[in-house]
């Protein structure tokens, strides 16, 4: 398999149609190489449209939705990211290259020591890797960017209190089938702005609770 042809295709028929045009983003997607937060039997998939899964049950984001977060959120060089949910560590990656500094929290410690092991493999320093639930953790530190990596009815109120004046956080929400992505940002003091930017399918995210919908 040649490698770089199979990064070339990704990038040009499955990502660059899916509206990320930012050059930055597309330049990083060669230098943050995707096979490498797989194993080895799963290496020559990994630019694929298509969620591979990862040891805990659960699916690694595809190419295209991963590269169209980091086109949303814009990210500068001095900014601090939280992500929720840590995957195979690939994400964190992605958003470490433009950020300053990324904490993740991550509930099975299974992908938490997956994660750690493949941002240790790829010389990532500047990720922390917290086994949390991030629904009930007392996490009373602010971000500028915040981005939850599975679906819910809801964005908790206690996130959207944890941005920092511009700061952004993109969510997938609703039911499923069928979730939108949300760009949620600070515009001053406690108001947030919300933009609907394009439907999808991820998995629920691990410990949110669902809204309830008992009326009396």
């Amino acid at each position: 398999m040649n490698i770089e042809k199979a990064r070339f295709n990704m990038i040009e028929q499955q990502i660059r149609p899916w509206n990320v045009l930012n050059q930055e983003v597309l330049d990083m997607l060669i230098v943050v190489k995707r096979e490498d937060y797989f194993p080895a039997e799963q290496k020559s998939l990994a630019f694929f449209d298509t969620e591979l899964p990862l040891p805990d049950g659960s699916k690694a984001m595809t190419p295209k939705l991963e590269a169209r977060i980091l086109e949303e959120l814009a990210l500068k060089k001095q900014e601090t990211v939280l992500l929720i949910g840590a995957g195979n560590g690939y994400l964190a990656a992605l958003l470490a290259y433009r950020a300053r500094h990324v904490t993740v929290l991550e509930s099975s410690p299974g992908l938490r020591d997956l994660a750690v092991a493949n941002l240790a493999n790829n010389h990532v320093s500047n990720v922390d890797v917290v086994l949390a639930d991030a629904f009930s953790f007392k996490d009373t530190g602010t971000y500028d960017a915040i981005v939850i990596a599975g679906g819910l009815e809801q964005v908790p109120e206690q996130l959207q209190k944890q941005l920092n004046a511009g700061g952004r956080l993109l969510a997938f929400v609703g039911q499923l089938p069928t979730l939108t992505a949300q760009l949620q940002t600070r515009t001053s003091g406690t108001d947030v702005s919300t933009r609907n930017l394009f439907e999808t399918v991820v998995a629920p995210a691990v410990g949110a609770a669902p809204v309830s919908h008992f009326s009396l």
